[in-house]
């Protein structure tokens, strides 16, 4: 398992669904379809999302910071 960032390249919004794919070994598509399906039930989805979004590093601030 790799560390958990948002990719560089890759993803569409805000890379979190292709961060936390590449963190469990599945696609990004899986990931996207998981979360649009999520969405269909009550919770703070989407807040998760923007929080993941604004809390999780770039690939570029995570390799600057492992120097």
């Amino acid at each position: 398992m790799s560390s958990l960032a948002r990719p560089t390249h890759g993803r569409m919004i805000g890379g979190v669904c292709a961060a936390l794919a590449r963190r469990f070994g599945t696609s990004a598509g899986t990931m996207r379809v998981l979360f649009l399906l999520s969405c269909l039930l009550p919770g703070p989805q989407f807040v998760l999302y923007l929080a993941l979004w604004v809390l999780l590093p770039s690939e570029e601030v995570a390799a600057r910071r492992s120097w």
